[in-house]
């Protein structure tokens, strides 16, 4: 099973494991959820897994979060991530453990597909962005975007 090496040192002894450190499990998280399509997209997916760690009603790890059962797409843990995007995605993962945020994310702790359709009265979004629309779950009064924002990019460019 391979993963995604983005600790200084790390490859020069043998392969750890997808959850040996919360940076890959911030790194596969992205990988994964944003299909690599943007840097924004993995900013917001990476701001996602962070609110959760802050939250009491998620665990109160990276790895405990990213590996939480039927959260993330299937495999997070154990697929192997193989691609040109690997740079981008070590970086933007980095980027976000030392405290880089989404702007528009705010305190959502969801999101879905852009695509996805749903019925749900308590989804309010907040920004739609590397193929998913991210939201809170709020009241259904308090809901004042009730559908997926159009997409926007270039928010976090670095």
């Amino acid at each position: 099973m391979g993963c995604l090496c983005v600790l200084a040192g790390c490859g020069t002894s043998s392969p750890r494991s997808p959850s040996a450190t919360e940076l890959d499990c911030m790194a596969r998280a992205m990988y994964f959820e944003s299909n690599r399509s943007s840097r924004d997209g993995m900013i917001a997916v990476g701001s996602v897994v962070m609110n959760r760690v802050q939250s009491d009603a998620f665990p109160d790890t990276i790895c405990g979060v990213v590996g939480q059962k039927n959260q993330f797409a299937p495999g997070v843990m154990t697929k192997d991530m193989v691609s040109r995007a690997a740079p981008v995605v070590m970086a933007a993962a980095q980027s976000v453990y030392q405290g880089e945020r989404h702007p528009d994310i705010a305190d959502a702790k969801f999101f879905h597909a852009a695509w996805y359709q749903t019925s749900y009265n308590n989804m309010h979004y907040v920004v739609t962005t590397g193929g998913n629309a991210f939201y809170e779950r709020r009241r259904p009064e308090n809901v004042t975007a009730p559908v997926p924002l159009p997409p926007t990019e270039g928010i976090t460019g670095r």
